[in-house]
């Protein structure tokens, strides 16, 4: 898990009762004003704040940084990406005048907005109210899709059993997600994903699913897939790719919303599990961290 905007300013939080007065004041500025801080040089934001730049460097390193602008740098991405839809489409026009390749860059560049613009706009709050009301109330929610698809469930499990613990991937080890139905019931749920062509495996689990009387959601390219596939809920996304094979960033915009709302649905307990992640990962060594450069000390 990266050190997103929501990671640090939760740490922060977590941390400000433990800490030194003057790292608390710096804390307490970051999470009041992360705008200004992801813009402002460290000067000026010691300046605000009233304590001397080494304290926002002390922090950084508490933090787990190798310094102030790798701890800000967060804060700096999230500003920019949350005014992104105000930056306007000048850089797409400045690629259709370029040269070949700038060409295709915008060719491929569009083709992605679209994607992901149609398939958000085709995703209604009725349908997502109800997609979450199954996931949130099923015993077990298990998540199927194969070959390119499955890049999609891994991700959808891997994050959304944090905010539900009954998400899980299947087929869990090698074989088939039939396998891991065999006993599932009414208590439980299936997301399935699959765009043309088909996948025979994912629509077997589907109609296993039925039978099994579990809630079924399905994200796809069309409403019908095939014979006796009838999911409860639908959300149909657009593929449409300029090479050979589909384009799936829209379906990942899709799952990416309902990993938002099934957070949202899990409150502080989803929250509390996330932090749990992280700080095993962290315990055990599982990211990568620069080393702190060693101080060089004046003769």
């Amino acid at each position: 898990m990266k050190d997103t905007l929501n990671n640090l300013t939760n740490k922060l939080r977590r941390d400000i009762e433990q800490i030194p007065p003057s790292l608390q004041a710096a804390a307490k500025y970051i999470i009041d004003y992360p705008g200004d801080f992801g813009l402002n040089p460290i000067r000026l934001t010691a300046a605000h704040i009233g304590v001397s730049s080494n304290v926002l460097v002390r922090l950084a390193h508490r933090m787990g940084f190798d310094g102030f602008d790798a701890f800000r740098e967060p804060f700096r991405q999230a500003l920019v990406t949350d005014r992104e839809g105000e930056l306007g489409q000048d850089w797409l026009a400045n690629l259709q005048s370029g040269d070949q390749l700038s060409q295709s860059q915008a060719k491929y560049a569009q083709n992605a907005q679209n994607v992901v613009t149609r398939s958000l706009r085709l995703m209604h709050p009725e349908k997502i109210r109800r997609a979450v009301d199954f996931i949130t109330k099923s015993k077990r929610c298990f998540v199927t899709a194969t070959r390119a698809s499955y890049a999609l469930s891994y991700y959808f499990s891997y994050v959304g059993r944090m905010a539900h613990p009954g998400i899980q991937l299947a087929p869990r080890h090698v074989g088939s997600a039939v396998d891991d139905l065999l006993n599932a019931d009414h208590s439980d749920c299936l997301i399935a994903i699959t765009v043309h062509p088909y996948s025979a495996e994912t629509i077997q689990s589907m109609r296993f699913a039925r039978q099994k009387g579990m809630k079924i959601i399905l994200v796809s390219d069309s409403d019908v897939i095939a014979p006796k596939v009838e999911p409860d809920v639908t959300f149909p996304v657009s593929v449409r790719s300029l090479h050979d094979f589909s384009n799936f960033t829209g379906a990942m915009a899709v799952l990416d919303c309902i990993l938002g709302h099934l957070f949202d649905a899990g409150g502080e307990d989803a929250n509390h599990r996330a932090r749990q992640y992280q700080q095993a990962r962290e315990n055990t060594g599982a990211y990568w961290r620069p080393s702190k450069a060693p101080k060089i000390r004046k003769p």
